[in-house]
């Protein structure tokens, strides 16, 4: 569940230039009994993604990450060194530092095998909570960078602003009013204008469900991927995309329940051990909903085409939260949107 911008393709080069590193990768195992001719690679491979900000490709059981072209190398090194610690948590890299590929850092993986997007009832809500919770009880490791959920926030905010520039006579103009004052009405740590507040914790920056995959394939425990927003913040951030989703309707409420109680049983810091959790979770599911919403309207804009059904459910939740004090204490769910 989400709303992100329109893929971006990357240069022509750079997917055959992937797809030949990750295939070296993956057969870079000499052979046990010496040199020896190799029949034909008939290994799966495919490119899972090609967007602006990460193309993808797989190998066999290696995956080839090439990152944004504004990365910082210095960061991600520090990021993908930290997911080597943690192996439990993370998906470990298939090493420690990103090489260069057409001007972009590339960093190689195992193969892991993702959530089934076409079955719903089996998403690993509980394992998803308990490895958030262990990731935000490890302490934060010397000079990692902040997490970037904030600044992906305001990068959304960026894009619909431009979008609304461009396209001045697209039909679903009026919508993006409403993602904006909503925007308007956050403290400035949640728009990357102030340092967020702490105590900080060490933070995944974007959680959801499209971050977990099983490793080894097909049935291994559950880790997280995804390491270009990890970094010390605010831990309820993490929590924000599912809290945001429940507030909206898109979450039911027993799936909510179930990621919040483990969340808790493991141990958690982001939110009470008990009692309401929303005075914690309220201004980072305020500030994903918004994203959300964003991107959403900067996809519509770019079709000239009105919302879809959840495109309009988040746009409807920004249009209730000026009207509803931040932070205030919340029943557990007694309607959709942020209500009073």
């Amino acid at each position: 569940m989400g709303t992100g911008p329109r893929p971006t393709p990357a240069p022509p080069a750079l997917i055959p230039a992937l797809t030949a590193r990750a295939k070296a990768a993956a057969h870079a195992h000499p052979h046990p009994h010496g040199p020896t001719a190799l029949p034909p690679c008939t290994c799966v491979g495919a490119t899972l993604a090609d967007r602006q900000d990460a193309t993808v490709v797989r190998h066999a059981g290696t995956v080839a990450k090439a990152h944004a072209p504004d990365t910082d190398p210095a960061a991600l090194t520090l990021r993908v060194a930290t997911a080597a610690r943690l192996p439990d948590v993370l998906l470990p890299p298939l090493g420690p530092t990103p090489a260069t590929l057409h001007d972009r850092p590339v960093t190689l993986w195992p193969y892991g095998l993702p959530v089934d997007p076409d079955d719903p009832d089996a998403a690993p809500w509980e394992a998803a909570a308990t490895l958030l919770a262990r990731l935000h009880r490890t302490p934060v490791p010397a000079g990692l960078p902040p997490m970037r959920g904030p600044a992906k926030a305001a990068r959304a905010l960026g894009r619909l602003q431009a979008a609304l520039r461009s396209t001045p006579h697209a039909a679903p103009r009026a919508a993006a009013l409403p993602v904006l004052g909503a925007w308007a009405t956050l403290p400035a740590w949640a728009r990357a204008e102030a340092p967020m507040p702490g105590p900080w914790a060490l933070c995944h920056g974007d959680l959801h469900l499209g971050q977990l995959v099983r490793h080894p394939a097909p049935d291994g425990p559950w880790k997280l991927i995804d390491v270009d927003d990890l970094g010390a913040g605010v831990p309820a951030w993490d929590l924000a995309r599912p809290a945001a989703w429940y507030a909206c309707g898109l979450l039911p409420p027993d799936e909510w329940t179930r990621f919040l109680t483990a969340y808790r049983r493991a141990g958690g810091p982001a939110v009470p051990a008990d009692g309401d959790p929303w005075p914690a979770l309220d201004v980072p599911a305020r500030a994903l909903t918004v994203q959300t919403a964003a991107l959403a309207v900067t996809k519509a804009l770019a079709a000239d085409r009105p919302l879809d059904e959840v495109e309009q459910a988040v746009v409807d939740a920004c249009a209730r939260m000026p009207s509803v004090p931040a932070q205030a204490s919340r029943p557990p769910r007694p309607a959709p949107g942020f209500p009073g």
